[in-house]
């Protein structure tokens, strides 16, 4: 018999860089699943970490294997001064994500760094780790991994949009979850905030200031990727071989291309959020970016957009990868097949205790 409340660290490093987000949550079980943060945080990486990462895509096997080393002794100390500084006592498991370096699902290929054993090992609790892997060894995408956590915990929203370093959504649809990635977000965005010196464009003011390039969005839109169904996701291969090159090819000023790559943004999440009259629930880094979600609000004049509180907005990847952990736990499935379109509906993850 499983018990009804659980304790456990949440952890994830997204492709934005941000950082390492880390949140302490009780899951209670009882009739139906609710959860509460109790203490959450970001642990910023230094510049050197943000190369090594940044630049990671292109390392060899041996670099590789050196940098999941160095970055799974990061991630323990960053975990340990967590729980040492909150003084946790009470923890069943730290469900962490790794950070994503390569997720190549139509090569059979997914790594997450950081989600060795040693891991365990080094912050003496139990892991559940590793979240991806056997959904493309299944056939799947390996992502996304949220939309359960969307239908059991924020089942009353018509639409869940995470922006971060990409747009994804997770909607019900005759019963049947889905959920895609729709398009790049803050891998872009921030890339050209950095071009001006800025570790990204705060709420969105400098793409505000210029002007949409209406050839290049055009052209922007008309990539491969958006005409193709679901299931289907998104690296930061699509960005360096799709995006990048497009934008380059432009000469349009920096604020130009931050215009036009925002009414992208807001024109493929509208393409897709297109039911009437719904409530769109809205989290992510891009959630602050205020001239993306009023541009936003412009195409989904009869939806009603919902930003929640901070730790919801900021933490709410690491709140469903603490919850995908417990499912583990349990033994129970964490994985959609209709999202992914792996071969079945299944229990993913690593446990070492």
């Amino acid at each position: 018999m499983f018990k009804e409340n659980y304790n456990v660290i949440g952890v994830m490093s997204g492709t934005s860089l941000d950082g390492v987000d880390l949140a302490y949550i009780n899951f209670n079980i009882s009739e139906r699943w609710t959860f509460e943060i109790f203490q959450s945080e970001t642990i910023s990486y230094s510049d050197e970490w943000q190369n090594k990462l940044k630049n990671a895509i292109q390392f060899n096997s041996a670099e590789l294997e050196q940098l999941n080393s160095d970055y799974t002794k990061l991630l323990a100390s960053i975990i340990t001064e967590f729980i040492s500084k909150h003084q946790f006592k009470d923890i069943d498991a730290v469900c962490s994500h790794g950070h994503t370096i390569l997720h190549q699902p139509q090569n059979g290929l997914t790594l997450q760094i950081g989600n060795l054993p040693m891991l365990q090992q080094l912050i003496q609790q139990t892991v559940v780790c590793d979240f991806r892997l056997q959904d493309v060894q299944l056939d799947g995408q390996g992502a996304p991994l949220v939309p359960i956590g969307d239908a059991i915990l924020f089942a009353e929203y018509d639409y869940c949009l995470n922006l971060g370093g990409f747009s994804n959504i997770s909607f019900s649809d005759n019963g049947t979850r889905i959920a895609f990635d729709i398009s790049p977000v803050n891998t872009v965005l921030n890339y050209y905030a950095n071009a001006l010196g800025l570790p990204y464009d705060s709420g969105g003011s400098i793409a505000q200031s210029g002007k949409v390039n209406t050839v290049l969005l055009a052209q922007l839109n008309e990539l491969k990727y958006y005409k193709l169904p679901f299931p289907k996701s998104l690296g930061m291969e699509f960005v360096n071989q799709e995006i990048f090159p497009l934008m380059h090819s432009f000469s349009c000023s920096i604020e130009d291309k931050l215009a036009t790559f925002v009414e992208h943004i807001a024109l493929q999440i509208a393409a897709v959020c297109n039911k009437p009259n719904a409530k769109l629930l809205i989290t992510g880094g891009g959630a602050y970016n205020v001239f993306l979600i009023r541009r936003l609000s412009e195409y989904l004049s009869t939806t009603t957009l919902i930003i929640p509180d901070d730790k919801i907005i900021q933490f709410k990847e690491a709140l469903i990868f603490a919850l995908l952990g417990v499912l583990k736990l349990r033994g129970e499935n964490n994985v959609l097949s209709s999202v992914t379109g792996a071969r079945h509906d299944h229990s993913s993850g690593i446990i070492f205790k």
